[in-house]
């Protein structure tokens, strides 16, 4: 018997439980993932000035943000490496593979020297560590995604892939949680000496653990189906930039629409804790309980915004999203830059996540929904790269950059200016809501097959 021989389909329950361990799988390793990359961003304001000596908070700030930005420069670089391993060697291999790099990036954090003890030698391994996470996440972004959209039930995909986003949540909320857990266990100076190492060395153990689970995920059809079927033949042409090429429209659409909701998304996570610390002065552990509460209700939101969208479909929650965050950015962060209590942060905080959710719950959908399986991968993985590389990536620094030239608010226009240009994207593309993923999906909508 061929490897291509066609197999009985599993009985529906064998499905669905295919289905859902999938989607334990990839999301579990995502959640460590987006620890491991967003524990940096939670735990800056403890050890800027150990690698950035200096009587400016804002001044160290911005270099360890500007460190955080150059990570995403090598998203790109592992967008393209790993989503062309994706599309060639499978999405499990792929998705153990950046796993196994997060992990050790997070230990070289966890020992890193500080300026006292190396100089600059040790902003320098911080450096390096960022540049290797960036390569792993890059990959892991359109690895996860394309894995739990083809993992899922053609009429849930977008429930399916909503699970991204809720395990990348997830791991800022674990991050956040070791965070409070210590700001009540330990005095300022002991988290500013060597408690900030904590959650580095966590995240190295946890990534160990995700690495034997994801070696166990099986692979999912629309890639058996691509490696073993008619187009087997043109293998070299898989997860190619030449084969990306062809579809550069698609990738010029995955820039676009990833344009203000990572701008947004960055605003209203990473940064929003500096900003309430810094700009609405409020204290380090009531900020952190703001950040805290409104991601984890951010989290529950994601899967009923996917299962909305997939009765809907994706354009609707697309343009809602972009509608208010283009109106809403400058008056929600001009409340949040005043905000005086726990309650008044909460509640504007979340109403600005609700918006992000329009773009969140789906994007990993949509994206996927645009390629086809031999180019899959690379197509969400190189174009959002970028797209984060030069929006997402560097939204934390340019906040700190106008607010440090007086000008604080100019910032605000700016993500607004960005989900602007993201809008007009939504309005003009086509839904995905129905794409085909595989030949099969391809043949069950051709009339002329069903009829044969």
């Amino acid at each position: 018997m061929t490897s291509s021989a066609v197999l009985p389909p599993a009985p529906p329950g064998d499905a669905r439980k295919k289905r859902r361990l999938a989607l334990v799988g990839g999301s579990l390793g995502n959640l460590v993932e987006w620890y491991d990359w967003f524990v940096y961003a939670s735990f800056a304001i403890y050890f800027a000035d150990s690698f950035f000596p200096g009587d400016n908070p804002t001044t160290q700030l911005m270099n360890t943000a500007g460190i955080f930005a150059v990570g995403f420069l090598m998203r790109p670089v592992g967008g393209w490496i790993l989503g062309r391993a994706a599309d060639r060697h499978g999405r499990k291999s792929a998705l153990t593979l950046t796993v196994a790099m997060m992990s050790g990036a997070a230990l070289l954090i966890a020992v890193a020297p500080t300026y006292g003890q190396a100089g600059y030698a040790g902003a320098l391994v911080l450096l390096l560590a960022r540049l290797l996470q960036g390569m792993s996440i890059g990959g892991e972004y359109a690895a996860s995604a394309t894995y739990l959209t083809e993992a899922s039930a053609r009429d849930r995909r977008g429930l399916g892939s909503s699970f991204q986003y809720v395990s990348m949540t997830c791991g800022q909320l674990l991050g956040l949680g070791i965070l409070i857990t210590l700001q009540h266990t330990l005095t300022t100076a002991q988290l500013q000496d060597w408690g900030w190492r904590i959650p580095f060395v966590f995240g190295a153990l946890f990534a160990v653990v995700v690495f034997w689970l994801r070696r166990r995920l099986q692979e999912t059809d629309a890639f058996h189906e691509e490696s073993s079927g008619a187009e087997a033949h043109d293998d070299s042409a898989r997860g190619t930039l030449k084969a990306l090429w062809q579809y550069k429209r698609q990738a010029g659409l995955v820039m676009a629409l990833t344009l203000g909701g990572t701008v947004a998304y960055y605003t209203y996570t990473t940064y929003l804790t500096k900003y309430l610390v810094g700009s609405a002065g409020m204290a380090k552990t009531t900020a952190t309980l703001v950040s805290f509460t409104a991601l984890a209700l951010f989290a529950v939101l994601q899967p009923f915004a996917g299962m909305l969208s997939d009765r809907i479909g994706r354009r609707p929650l697309l343009i809602t999203f972009a509608v208010g965050c283009t109106v809403g950015t400058y008056p929600i962060m001009t409340a949040l830059g005043s905000a005086s209590s726990y309650w008044s942060a909460l509640g504007l905080s979340l109403l600005a996540l609700v918006i992000v959710t329009g773009y969140t719950s789906i994007n990993a959908a949509v994206k996927a929904e645009l390629f086809p399986t031999r180019v899959r991968a690379l197509g969400v993985a190189l174009p959002y790269a970028i797209a984060n590389a030069l929006f997402g990536g560097t939204a934390e620094y340019v906040a700190l950059w106008f607010k440090d030239s007086g000008h604080e608010k100019m910032f605000f226009w700016y993500v607004s200016g960005c989900a602007l240009v993201s809008l007009v994207t939504y309005v003009l593309m086509p839904d995905t809501r129905n794409a085909a993923l595989s030949r099969a999906e391809a043949e069950a909508d051709d009339p002329v097959r069903q009829l044969a």
